[in-house]
């Protein structure tokens, strides 16, 4: 019951350093840009402070530490996530930095973005090596237990590069990312608290305690946007959720709408070249399709909300039932 306090401890930290934060991006000029192809609802938004992410990121770091200051004994469990939670906050920081301070319209190339992620795998892959590394994964409806044995590393690769990109894909509304990821960390509250995972269930508190005093400032309209530097920190997050609960499976039903954002891309990538300049959806991610299509951007994003805590629960459910 006391990751509670934590929790609302990263509220408190959150909602008094937001306005600061967006003060200080407002005085280097970090004004978002939108792409030309959105409805008029998103372009109205040219200029919102971006890199807003340091609103929950810091409140997450500080209530960590304050956790490891008295239980030292998490030393290794707590690194792992400040590498993920850090190190790709860092990676999205620089993107953002280059595009919003230096004008550097494209930020960091994607296979850049992934080259520095591989990179943190392979630290989290050396520092788990010390306390002896764990290569089986978890599939829960056979409940069946696979040791990859020399393919782990690969896998991990490819599972965490590919989750942490989808929860940036799933960034570009107002609330939207916020409010989803609160829904995902309840979950793995739950879950945390069911395996007995003292760390996890405290990390997903806290995460959420973050993300509701940093929705005052991203909720409709919003005043600041969290940027690469959030939505890549808690593709971290989730990443730390997945690895140290071996949910790694689970999570394509718990994150199920971060998977469907990130097919709604590749679908539309693959069917653009195939088809030579065709499209199936109006724009990808899907969210932005159906503003284009006339939705309300508030009502996608409750929508989304919705179906986030949906694919939540359904996950808890397999986890806890099955």
């Amino acid at each position: 019951m006391f990751i509670i306090y934590y929790g609302i401890g990263a509220l408190i930290v959150s909602l008094v350093i937001g306005t600061p934060v967006i003060k200080i991006l407002k005085k280097v000029k970090a004004g978002a840009t939108i792409q030309e192809e959105l409805a008029y609802e998103q372009q109205v938004k040219m200029g919102t402070p971006l890199m807003g992410g340091f609103i929950f990121i810091i409140p997450i770091v500080v209530m960590l530490l304050g956790f490891l200051l008295l239980n030292q004994s998490y030393f290794v469990e707590v690194a792992i996530i400040l590498l993920f939670v850090i190190g790709y906050g860092v990676i999205g920081f620089i993107d953002d930095y280059l595009k919003v301070v230096k004008k550097h319209s494209d930020g960091l190339k994607a296979k850049q973005k992934i080259i520095l992620q591989i990179g943190i795998i392979v630290l989290y892959y050396l520092l788990v090596r010390t306390v002896g590394v764990d290569t089986t994964i978890y599939f829960p409806l056979i409940d069946k237990v696979v040791d990859l044995k020399i393919l782990y590393l690969p896998f991990l690769l490819f599972f965490s590069v590919g989750f942490s990109n989808a929860v940036n894909l799933t960034d570009g509304m107002d609330g939207l990312l916020a409010g989803v990821f609160i829904c995902t960390s309840i979950a793995y509250a739950v879950i945390g608290n069911y395996l007995s995972n003292t760390l996890i269930a405290l990390l997903a508190i806290i995460t959420t305690g973050s993300l509701i005093g940093y929705l005052k400032f991203n909720y409709h309209p919003a005043k600041v946007f969290m940027g690469d530097t959030g939505s890549l920190a808690l593709g971290g997050v989730i990443v730390s959720y997945a690895l140290l609960t071996k949910t790694e499976v689970l999570l394509l039903l718990l994150g199920g709408l971060y998977v469907i954002e990130a097919i709604s891309v590749i679908l539309q990538v693959s069917y653009f070249k195939i088809t030579n300049g065709k499209r199936i959806f109006k724009m990808a991610p899907i969210h932005h399709h159906f503003t284009l299509a006339g939705v309300k951007e508030t009502k996608v994003v409750f929508g989304f909300w919705l179906a986030s805590a949906v694919f939540g629960v359904l996950g808890v459910v397999i986890m806890i039932l099955i």
